[in-house]
């Protein structure tokens, strides 16, 4: 198998980081867990640039995200499972 897709570093993420380029719309993806040394599938809903991130399960509006163990903000759109998550739906908490 070649290289993961994305990675996530903790199992309590909720959204994991693409690692490589050229992820497209309707592409399956594989995806490494560190903590726990797991790999997960999930296809991919929209195309996604490398260093960005991707849902790892469906969010509501106003839900707290977690990147690397650590949260980073919070939903401002729903977001389905496999759907890109950056500026246009989320959102710092800081202001």
């Amino acid at each position: 198998m070649a290289g993961p897709h994305y990675i996530v570093h903790d199992k309590t993420d909720s959204v994991g980081v693409v690692v490589v380029e050229g992820v497209k719309k309707g592409q399956m993806l594989t995806g490494w867990v560190m903590q726990g040394n797991k790999t997960v599938r999930m296809k991919c809903l929209n195309t996604i640039p490398i260093g960005h991130k991707i849902a790892l399960a469906p969010m509501k509006k106003g839900d707290t995200i977690l990147k690397y163990g650590h949260d980073i903000g919070k939903a401002v759109a729903a977001i389905k499972k496999g759907g890109h998550v950056h500026v246009q739906n989320l959102k710092t908490k800081r202001w």
